[in-house]
């Protein structure tokens, strides 16, 4: 019988009658305190239906002889913020997360916790407060969002931004056809149905084990989310008596695993930030030249929206993460264990998976490589990354001359004021964690060239960060960034850049004795934000080549 020892005999008196006026029972204590981070969020679609599921959670927990607690967790949806200065506030809120949930799992002595996540930057924070706490603990992903439609064909967030960014700006689009896509774009709830961030977050908490195994893709407002939701809660209770802990689950195979599984289903860059941060936390040694080589003997095999066809609300009915894993399966590491207690080797026996146009095999993949390529050289000592699946090509191998820029909003300008030409490489700095503040995306520029047709052409390079919809010749997180006195710092308008993603490099054509003269000179960076969360990130956060936590606790 389970003994909770925190809360019986004298000396917890001061906790039992706590929750009394909390309206338990106390003579009910001695059970499995189960936590529930709730992410529940009524501005974010990713997050707005989690209210029921949460409940029917709490319904598996009491079934398996648990209490549960819910809980509240910040949670945003960074589209919201995109075109404002306030999307600097998108990564360091992996930060919060992570910190909510150890803070108030700590002291409320939770036995084991359920952590809610539908979003880019939530999936991550719940993972690195598991492995931070490491106490038994099951992500449970609010699921993809069903795709919208307009007269046009289909349509997702992304074709929102990629069809007005650029037109919008310039006064020369279709008004019909933006209320269109206004009220078609997101019909559901649930993560926009790319494979864009949310969605692979949410897929590689299920190849890193953390996800019940099959539920990551069940779309967000089907009744299997239900079931999957009171197993969920049947399954922390179980885990808190078999002592089974994210340090168990979250080994170096694991995190392997996962980065093969985000080259597999072309995942975005920012995957990157999180895998390595993940490692941090767990003292592993994981790098970018991780991700490289793995990139180099993995092919994808997943034809999905923004490097494929279909969109990510049909991966669950094509036998999502499970059939994925079949496909991959020699070449993963499948003794890795999962929150079901059991080994992908074991869970992988009963599943049946015939490679189709949507899951393909390794011997048909639908790109040759993992599509993500780390790139070195005198731009990028530290590395710099590029999406090569979504990579026309003619643009795998380019140089031109830089138009340089200080953020994403003058760079945006100066592409709709028809500035910037074919083959011309944009370069945007101060864009990265202590730039910004906070390592924003530039999706206004990198979408504007979409929607003006330039992202066969023109190449554009930051050390920034791009949203998982961008696609094309875009090249970002560039290390060391300009505000630590990255050579991109010392970029002049004008200068050749070539990029070369075959041969993995990112090179400035100066002689190395001019770039040696502009490095004498001292950055002129002053960051415009003084107070704050992000200021406290910026002073904390580690660099994007280690992930770009606020891990720097040495």
């Amino acid at each position: 019988m389970y003994e909770n020892k925190n809360f019986t005999g004298p000396g917890a008196v001061h906790r039992r009658a706590t929750y009394k006026g909390c309206g338990y029972d106390p003579e009910d204590m001695n059970r499995p305190h189960i936590g529930i981070a709730s992410t529940f969020n009524e501005a974010s679609p990713g997050h707005a239906h989690l209210g029921p599921l949460i409940k029917a959670i709490k319904e598996g927990i009491w079934q398996a002889g648990g209490i549960p607690f819910e809980f509240g967790v910040p949670s945003t949806c960074g589209n919201i913020a995109i075109g404002s200065s306030c999307l600097r506030f998108e990564v360091p809120v992996r930060d919060a997360v992570a910190a909510s949930i150890e803070l108030v799992g700590r002291i409320q002595l939770f036995d084991g916790v359920v952590l809610t996540a539908g979003c880019d930057n939530i999936v991550p924070g719940t993972l690195l407060a598991a492995a931070r706490m490491n106490i038994p603990a099951i992500v449970f992903t609010g699921g993809p969002m069903g795709a919208g439609a307009t007269k046009r064909g289909p349509a997702v967030l992304s074709d929102a931004n990629e069809a007005t960014f650029g037109t919008v700006a310039r006064n020369a689009y279709d008004e019909a056809f933006v209320r269109e896509l206004e009220r078609g774009a997101c019909p559901t709830f649930g993560a926009c149905p790319v494979m864009g961030t949310a969605n692979t977050m949410q897929v590689l908490s299920e190849a890193l084990g953390m996800t019940l195994p099959g539920a990551s893709t069940i779309l967000a407002v089907s009744t299997e989310k239900f079931v999957s939701a009171r197993r969920t809660g049947r399954r922390i209770v179980e885990m808190v008596l078999e002592d089974l802990r994210p340090s168990k689950i979250l080994t170096e195979a694991a995190l392997r695993n996962a980065m093969r599984v985000d080259m597999a289903v072309g995942g975005s860059t920012n995957a990157v930030l999180h895998i390595l941060s993940l490692a941090r936390e767990l003292d592993l040694p994981v790098t970018l030249d991780d991700f490289d080589r793995l990139s180099r003997v993995t092919p994808g095999i997943v034809n999905v929206r923004p490097s494929g066809t279909y969109t990510v609300d049909m991966l669950w009915e094509a036998g999502g993460v499970p059939a994925i894993m079949k496909q991959l399966q020699p070449i993963l590491e499948d003794g890795a264990v999962t929150v079901a207690g059991k080994s992908w080797k074991e869970l992988l026996e009963g599943v049946e998976a015939e490679p189709g146009d949507m899951i393909r095999s390794l011997k048909e993949p639908f790109c040759a490589d993992g599509g993500l390529a780390v790139l070195y050289g005198n731009l990028s000592e530290k590395g710099a990354i590029v999406r090569t699946s979504s990579v026309r090509p003619e643009m795998r191998r380019f140089t031109g001359p830089a138009r340089v820029f200080d953020s994403d909003e003058d760079a945006f300008r100066a592409v709709i004021g028809g500035e910037i030409r074919p083959g011309d490489v944009i370069v945007i700095r101060y864009a990265g964690p202590v730039g910004a503040p906070g390592f924003v995306e530039v999706m206004l520029t990198a979408d504007a060239l979409v929607d003006l047709g330039l992202d066969a052409s023109v190449g554009l390079v930051t050390d920034g960060r791009f949203s998982g919809f961008n696609y094309g010749p875009i090249v970002g997180h560039v290390s060391p960034e300009a505000a630590l006195g990255g050579v991109i710092a010392y970029v002049e308008e004008g200068d050749l850049i070539e990029v070369d993603i075959p041969n993995r490099a990112l090179r400035l054509k100066v002689p190395d004795e001019v770039l040696a003269r502009r490095m004498e000179r001292k950055i002129d960076f002053k960051s415009d934000v003084t107070k704050g969360f992000v200021r406290s990130y910026a002073k904390n956060c580690l660099p994007a080549d280690q992930g770009a936590a606020m891990q720097r606790w040495d």
